[in-house]
């Protein structure tokens, strides 16, 4: 298998409404003003749908009427993200109507065409097209006294690649965003019993990330497991087969080899679970059932690694135990092109300072440091049933943890930490693990980290994300921790 990330799932483009900001008065003081600024306008939209978003403009704003046309035009085109170009000095009183009824955050792009003026020779009119600076400030005042959630990006509208990076972040997570407003996760069986943290409101979801929670049950698995065809069965074992390599049992007393008759169950409800994902438009799932003295239902619940792990790699995260928030930080990280992998701390290590993390899966495959490998289980620890598990490590390189949690008010919390895959062996018992050290000792980041309220599962994916992951609170309006 590629080692390369393969293609996330649906990223919804972000909606961004543009408008440039000038005073009406100065375009009879100064002719070719209005124009010049308008150019540059239209490089700033340019460059924002180079970046991916799709563009409303509302062209140059320059008094109030015209902002509230802006706002009205925003509203018809359900934008995501507002994006106020500061042009040249503009009052307040003509920008604060073009998004105080659209209800979504701003972001004040404050960048200079010239990175520095000839302060002997500048014109008032070359100083007029130089100064957006100045109502910057007065912008912010009255978006803050509003209670407008807005940003504010200051740098040089060209060549400039910390203004330009941080724009683009902001792209990405209102995408991110809309993709979460718009996504459908489903809700396979019930959380495992007794873990309080992943016991979750579906109403919160959907009122805080506007993400729809799909309930669906075992029968509806059942049903399409039962109707998978022995041609299905051959071809998804000929990709299982091409992503995996088999396992050999290990001293762990549980391993055992991968049995036919085990591939072949496995391999028919990862059939079932596709066509559970396409009948129900799922982006997203949850699951977790105990099942009872190898009832049909224990069947198919111990049987989901392999084909959530593989779905999980298309863009489709999975999560074990019936954890939607975990889920949910999946998501994220995989829109952002991060992949995100269920995971748990495993144990520390104080000898070589790192945190080993994994879980019995699923695992996101895509970012595994090798082709990874299918093991036999005669039991999983913890659960009823026996079959074949997923064990990889994360490659090597920076990563970022996501944990969504949930305070004492009922608001959904992110907790966002960054460190590092290290090489060094790891367990061979049938789960996802990898080596990831922090600034912080092992010691020292379980306390913070736990000091957060967690929940004990997270998604580990590749690349430090945290300041994509904190845009994407940022415009969700919700509290965004960083360990």
């Amino acid at each position: 298998m590629s080692r390369e990330l393969t293609p996330r799932g649906i990223v919804r483009k972000a909606t961004i409404g543009v408008f440039g900001i000038g005073l009406a008065a100065y375009w009879p003081q100064f002719a070719g003003l209005r124009e010049r600024l308008e150019g540059y306008q239209r490089e700033v939209e340019a460059q924002l749908a180079a970046l991916g978003g799709a563009i409303v403009s509302a062209g140059l704003v320059d008094t109030p009427p015209r902002a509230m046309a802006a706002g009205d035009l925003f509203i018809r085109e359900d934008v995501d993200l507002i994006v106020c170009y500061v042009a040249t000095y503009a009052t307040a009183s003509q920008v604060l109507p073009a998004v105080q009824r659209v209800g979504q955050p701003v972001l004040v792009l404050n960048l200079q065409p010239t990175p520095q003026l000839d302060y002997e020779n500048v014109t008032t009119a070359e100083w007029l097209a130089n100064c957006c600076a100045c109502c910057v400030p007065e912008i912010s005042n009255a978006f803050a006294r509003s209670r407008i959630r807005f940003n504010v990006v200051s740098g040089v509208l060209r060549d400039d690649p910390r203004a330009w990076g941080i724009i683009a972040e902001w792209v990405r997570a209102a995408s991110v965003v809309r993709s979460l407003h718009r996504g459908r996760i489903g809700f396979l069986g019930h959380n495992y019993p007794g873990m309080l943290d992943m016991y979750s409101d579906f109403t919160m979801h959907h009122a805080q990330l506007g993400t729809h929670i799909e309930v669906v049950e075992m029968d509806d698995l059942d049903v399409r497991v039962a109707a998978v065809t022995d041609e299905q069965v051959a071809r998804k074992r000929d990709e299982i087969l091409s992503v995996f390599d088999i396992a050999e049992p290990s001293s762990d007393k549980i391993s055992m080899p991968v049995a036919p008759e085990a591939m072949d169950w496995a391999t028919r409800v990862a059939c079932g679970l596709d066509r559970l994902v396409s009948d129900f438009d799922l982006e997203g799932l949850t699951y977790y059932y105990r099942g009872l003295d190898g009832n049909a239902n224990e069947r198919l619940g111990a049987s989901l690694i392999v084909g959530s792990s593989l779905l999980t790699a298309r863009g489709i995260p999975c999560a074990g135990e019936g954890d939607l928030k975990t889920c949910v930080a999946m998501f994220i990280l995989d829109r952002l092109g991060a992949g995100g992998s269920f995971t748990e701390f495993y144990a520390m290590d104080f000898v070589e300072d790192f945190i080993l993390m994994g879980h019995d899966g699923p695992g996101h495959l895509a970012i595994s440091d090798r082709k990874p490998t299918l093991r036999g289980l005669g039991l999983y620890h913890g659960k009823r049933g026996y079959g074949i598990s997923v064990e990889f490590r994360v490659k090597t390189g920076p990563v970022t943890i996501l944990g969504t949690t949930q305070t004492a008010e009922g608001k959904l919390k992110f907790l966002v930490a960054e460190g590092e895959v290290i090489p060094g062996s790891t367990f061979r018992i049938g789960n996802t693990n990898s080596r990831v050290t922090f600034t912080r000792g092992p010691a020292e980041f379980m306390d913070a980290w736990c000091a957060e309220g967690p929940t004990h599962h997270f998604a580990l994916g590749v690349g430090h994300r945290r300041s994509e992951i904190e845009k994407v609170a940022r415009l969700l309006e919700l509290e965004c921790a960083a360990v």
